[in-house]
């Protein structure tokens, strides 16, 4: 059995021409999703279209891909390969519905989320990594600067689409080219995602197997499409998953907006659990271990109490706040 049919869905709001003041007082403080559009992003939106100009400003600088052998694309399980491309010929094949050259097949689909030169230290920033191409594109300042965290620099083949997963940082998706279908989750649907760190194991959300993951048609579905010079906010938390509609260029730029004490200075794709989250979870490990000590009926009677007393003392009644 595998439907969304009964699924609830809401169309992600639209505003046009917004102004930083009605961004950060009347459109951020209520943690929804929301497309903007109309905004000044700069002449990318008409330079990059070109992938003769791509080619040419971004260079034969080595960028590592995920090249993948169908559309729909699995973290979890890695059904692609880590390959690395001169950038140049990157956007080349990106553009190409079949390839001459290749490295699995010729309808292969090409996916760059870009890092820092070095993944491990450095963190991705457009202005550092293609500088010349940074010079195009006019962030929107929806954001105190000293807040910036990284700007990450997306290619896309024609439709390619991404695992579902949540990020902690607030942050904009800018589509430059091309057009994107995006469906969102909120976190208080966490519960129904089926969640593996912090991706959801439900690969096809929009034909799931009911089987395998029957609480997934509780989820709401927050469903849009960015056209070309749109931008996505999406708030910290929120689950999303993307299809690339047609070959397309995006930057992603992320933000912290809680303390500096609450992030891993250690992370540099801003995709790691806040600390506190992190020391939360491994206790509750201990928990379950200490729990797998007693026999199944008190096992059961105390996990019960634990999840009560979290229900009681953690969550939220309703989202927003």
């Amino acid at each position: 059995m595998s439907s969304t049919g009964c699924q609830k869905k809401i169309q992600v709001s639209v505003f046009t021409d917004v102004t930083q003041n009605q961004f950060v007082s009347e459109i951020y403080p209520k943690r929804l999703p929301v497309i903007i559009r109309g905004q000044d992003i700069g002449p990318c939106i008409d330079c990059w279209k070109s992938t003769e100009y791509l080619g040419k400003k971004g260079g034969n600088k080595e960028v590592k891909i995920h090249v993948s052998p169908t559309p729909q694309m699995d973290f979890i399980n890695k059904n692609f390969l880590y390959r690395s491309l001169p950038f140049s010929e990157l956007v080349k094949r990106a553009g190409e519905d079949k390839h001459t050259e290749y490295f699995i097949s010729e309808t292969e689909k090409y996916y760059l989320r870009a890092v820092g030169d070095n993944p491990r230290t450095d963190i991705a920033d457009i202005n550092k990594q293609f500088p010349e191409l940074a010079d195009d594109i006019s962030i929107p300042p929806f954001f105190s600067p000293d807040r910036f965290f990284s700007s990450v620099f997306r290619i896309s083949s024609n439709g390619i689409q991404l695992w579902t997963h949540y990020d902690v940082m607030d942050n904009i998706l800018i589509q430059v080219t091309g057009s994107k279908r995006v469906v969102l989750f909120s976190p208080q649907d966490a519960n129904y995602m089926y969640l593996n760190g912090d991706k959801s194991e439900v690969l096809d959300i929009d034909n799931p197997d009911l089987e395998k993951y029957p609480n997934f048609i509780n989820a709401t579905r927050y469903e849009g499409v960015l056209q070309a010079g749109d931008i996505l906010f999406i708030p910290a938390l929120w689950f999303h998953n993307v299809i690339a509609l047609e070959f397309g260029i995006a930057v992603n730029v992320f933000w912290k907006h809680l303390d500096d004490n609450l992030y891993d200075n250690k992370d540099t794709y801003g995709n790691k659990d806040l600390t506190p989250a992190s020391r939360a979870m491994q206790i509750m490990d201990r928990a379950m271990k200490a729990l797998e000590e007693l026999p199944d009926s008190y096992k059961d009677f105390y996990a019960r109490r634990l999840i009560a007393r979290i229900e009681r003392k953690c969550l939220q009644k309703s989202f927003p706040p």
